[in-house]
């Protein structure tokens, strides 16, 4: 696959060629999907997903909307499992939960293994007819790509729209979460494309040198974001501009993605055991109290889990940690 073409194309073709590595192996392992799963295809599924979010505010919506979604339905399917499988080796591993449910949550995982090999092949990204990346890169090859200066000024005008958008969104002393799904993991969700993004892009976004934080700014600098791999940007000392970001507003940003990510997972988990109550004891009374019975003593309740999340979101916001990520 030929990577040296216009820089916009070029990044899609990056990130297609390591997905298309990946398809070839798992087509040589008996089991293809879990293979597919096992090799993380997630992480560049996440960066073409980027990609498409950001050239459509580029180049219009349509021709990128479809493959947008083409890649969010396959990462969406890996997720699936990826839920699934976390679970079940953290219960496994549970010695208060009962084998039935351990069961029933790897029944789960299996089950969304077998949906991925099936949906892969009939969307031809695997099997005898495969020829879905090959497609993606016919309509990429339709594409009025900018030249390298304008692919940047316009990729910081999308990164700005996105950005705004989130801000407008969670306006300060409005924010009022009900629900793990559509307040937590969406919030979550959102933040996150803004730290995808900067990885997707390979080297065009950078951080600012290091610097002594604003002192608010510390409680967010923990050694664990700090250090992270994730907070490292690509190498884009080949590219003749670039677009800054605050390192330590990045920080505090990773650090709100993390945090969030940790309260949705503690009330994944207690809806998950819940679901897996009604299913293998077939009653659905007092589901609740018995998923909270089966987690740690000090495992918080969904309604504590919306309320934490409320409050660093409302902290987060007040702070303005958003209209300073990017070095004006």
């Amino acid at each position: 696959m030929n990577i040296n073409s216009t820089v916009g194309k070029s990044r899609f073709l990056f990130y297609l060629n390591q997905l298309q590595n990946i398809l070839e192996k798992a087509e040589s392992s008996e089991n293809v999907a879990l293979s597919i799963y096992s090799q993380n295809a997630r992480t560049p599924l996440f960066m073409l997903e980027g990609l498409s979010r950001i050239y459509k505010k580029m180049h219009g919506k349509k021709k990128f909307s479809k493959l947008n979604t083409l890649f969010k339905d396959f990462e969406d399917r890996l997720g699936s499992i990826d839920f699934y499988d976390g679970f079940y080796h953290e219960f496994e591993n549970d010695k208060r939960m009962p084998d039935l449910i351990v069961s029933y949550v790897n029944d789960k995982k299996e089950e969304a293994l077998k949906l991925l090999g099936e949906d892969l092949k009939e969307t031809k990204w695997i099997g005898k007819n495969k020829k879905r990346i090959s497609k993606i890169i016919k309509k990429l090859d339709k594409i009025d790509w900018l030249d390298d200066k304008e692919d940047a000024r316009e990729i910081l005008k999308a990164y700005q729209h996105y950005v705004g958008k989130i801000t407008g969104k969670y306006q300060v002393n409005k924010i009022h979460f009900t629900d793990l799904e559509s307040d937590v993991h969406e919030l979550r969700r959102e933040l996150r494309w803004l730290s995808i993004y900067p990885q997707a892009l390979l080297g065009l976004m950078q951080l600012t040198s290091e610097a002594e934080p604003q002192e608010f700014l510390k409680k967010y600098l923990t050694p664990e974001i700090v250090n992270s791999p994730y907070n490292v940007m690509p190498d884009g000392s080949g590219l003749p501009d670039h677009i800054t970001l605050d390192r330590n507003y990045f920080y505090a940003l990773s650090w709100m993605i993390a945090e969030l990510g940790k309260l949705k997972d503690s009330g994944l988990k207690i809806e998950l055991v819940e679901e897996s109550l009604v299913s293998v004891y077939k009653t659905s009374a007092h589901t609740e109290q018995l998923a909270y019975s089966l987690g740690d003593e000090n495992k918080l309740t969904i309604a504590e889990v919306l309320y934490q999340s409320e409050t660093i979101a409302q902290t987060f916001f007040e702070e303005n940690i958003l209209e300073h990520l990017i070095c004006k």
